[in-house]
């Protein structure tokens, strides 16, 4: 099984807290992947926490700030990086840290979360996933990174009718003049891929395969 692969892989890498990243286009299937990933890692009898970069996002209210609509925007300014690092990932990485905040922003509701801590145990994995997890501003964070690959065509397709209740008929086109833009920003600027651990192709959510390791 796949899952129980990656986890293998993951806990070889010793005691201690390990913090594991999944990135890929949107849509993929991160988060799903990541919940499967921990509760594959957990019954191996290490904690685990669960977070999203999509929790740090920075609020709405401060949209007129900055641009966040167009494609280069939404890569440029979407993602608060201080508060991922400050509340989550710093913290992980701090030996004497007790504690962790795994939501600065709720996404929906746009309640601060950020004084709401999870405990932290000195053998903790923290699985998290989102787009742009390996920009520069964090990716020296990560033990371990997995990029979920599909193609452009089908994160347009699968996240437009993920959103189709919230962006109705416009979700096409968020996805692909905004979302697909910002990713192909990041593949350009960034090249994440020759930096991954494993590279998944779950074009098919059913039969995930590994393309290299």
């Amino acid at each position: 099984m796949l899952v129980e692969e990656i986890a293998k892989r993951i806990l070889s890498l010793g005691q201690g807290r390990l913090l594991v990243g999944i990135d890929g286009f949107t849509a993929a299937g991160k988060t799903s992947f990541g919940h499967e990933l921990a509760g594959r890692i957990s019954a191996e009898g290490r904690p685990v926490l669960r977070a999203t970069l999509d929790d740090f996002k920075k609020p709405w209210r401060d949209r007129h700030l900055y641009d966040r609509e167009s494609g280069e925007g939404y890569y440029r300014n979407a993602y608060d990086y201080e508060a991922v690092k400050r509340l989550l990932l710093d913290p992980c990485r701090a030996p004497g840290a007790t504690s962790c905040a795994l939501c600065s922003i709720d996404p929906l509701t746009q309640r601060d979360c950020s004084s709401e801590v999870t405990p932290l145990g000195a053998d903790a994995v923290l699985i998290v996933d989102g787009v742009f997890a390996f920009r520069p501003e964090i990716d020296v964070y990560w033990d371990f990174r997995i990029w979920l690959q599909v193609d452009a065509e089908v994160s347009v397709r699968r996240g437009a009718e993920r959103d189709q209740d919230r962006a109705g008929t416009e979700g096409e086109s968020v996805h692909r003049d905004r979302y697909l833009v910002a990713e192909r920003i990041y593949l350009q600027e960034v090249d994440p891929l020759p930096m991954m651990d494993v590279v998944i192709d779950n074009s098919v959510f059913a039969h995930p395969r590994i393309v290299t390791a």
